[in-house]
């Protein structure tokens, strides 16, 4: 099987490549600069460019790449260009996919829950509305921009995924310096919703959906347990045997944040995975605890009698 894969080199692709090469899988990586090895194509989004004659007969493609909306203060020029990345850069491949002689069977294109907006203990599955404010609009408009695709009969499905969790990048390797200093605890009230998924799991999610052909358009990669922040905060010190003792003021947040810390710290979105409950898929890791001492390696260990109960 030939599998495309964009922002290869993110967090979720640069697990996604090895396992789908390990797997037999030819792989073939869109980037943006000179192509400079034989499983690499160019891509230039900006430039509404894709070299179309190294994508045509592959079998799939995941679409991954997108600007990190936590990389910086949303000034008007950042969120520009998280909108550019975004949709522009999905609209753009999908309609190079459209026009090729032979296009691929599926597309899986990332989203996120941001989609939702700020719903406080609201339960939110796939047939829930979209939200309101500037990530909402994004996600909806980033989904929209796969319409080419679909209407050349290509299957495609976004995930909209939640937090990664993952020492390697994103929110989590954020936290662990200030939880293991002692320095953690809740933003704001904590009572606001976080819905996760653990990498292991979302890498494994992609895998399914590459396969399985009943799967089509928006699909929560969200294990199945939201907690509130405070919940998570608490569970993270207690895996690193640290105190919870600075929880984080709104307003400081909103100081140091501005904008972005309303739509990715302050917000709640209480997101299940329903079209994957209904389809009876099996996660790793559906509870927290056990997926944040897996991911950072902090197996709970408990003797009895003679003998360790991992």
């Amino acid at each position: 099987m030939h599998v495309v894969v964009s922002g290869s080199r993110g967090l979720v692709g640069s697990a996604l490549v090895p396992l789908l090469t390990a797997g037999g899988y030819r792989v073939t990586r869109l980037v943006r600069r000179t192509a400079a090895k034989p499983d690499e194509a160019v891509w230039d989004p900006v430039r509404d460019a894709v070299d179309a004659s190294r994508l045509d007969g592959a079998d799939g493609v995941v679409h991954l790449a997108g600007e990190n909306i936590a990389a910086g203060r949303w000034t008007s020029a950042r969120k520009a260009e998280i909108r550019r990345s975004r949709v522009d850069g999905t609209r753009t491949l999908c309609e190079a996919l459209a026009r090729l002689p032979h296009p691929p069977k599926i597309l899986v294109s990332a989203s996120a829950i941001g989609l939702y907006g700020d719903r406080g203990a609201e339960v939110l599955t796939e047939k829930s509305a979209p939200g309101t404010g500037f990530l909402a609009d994004v996600c909806r408009e980033w989904e929209a921009a796969t319409e080419p695709a679909s209407r050349a009969g290509i299957r495609v499905v976004n995930l909209r995924f939640g937090m990664i969790l993952s020492p390697r990048g994103g929110a989590l390797r954020r936290l662990l310096l200030p939880f293991r200093l002692g320095m953690g605890g809740r933003i704001g009230s904590g009572e606001q919703f976080v819905s996760w998924i653990v990498l292991d799991d979302a890498i494994g999610l992609l895998h399914h959906v590459l396969y399985e052909e009943t799967v089509r358009g928006p699909v929560n990669a969200v294990a199945p347990a939201p907690v509130t922040n405070a919940e998570f905060a608490r569970t993270l010190a207690r895996i690193l045997r640290r105190p919870t003792l600075l929880p984080v003021p709104a307003f400081a947040a909103r100081l140091a944040f501005g904008e972005m810390a309303d739509a990715l710290l302050l917000a709640s979105a209480r997101v299940i995975p329903a079209r994957l409950q209904a389809w009876g898929y099996r996660f790793r890791f559906p509870e927290l605890e056990a997926a944040l001492r897996h991911t950072l390696g902090r197996v709970e260990t408990r003797h009895t009698g003679n003998q360790a109960v991992w």
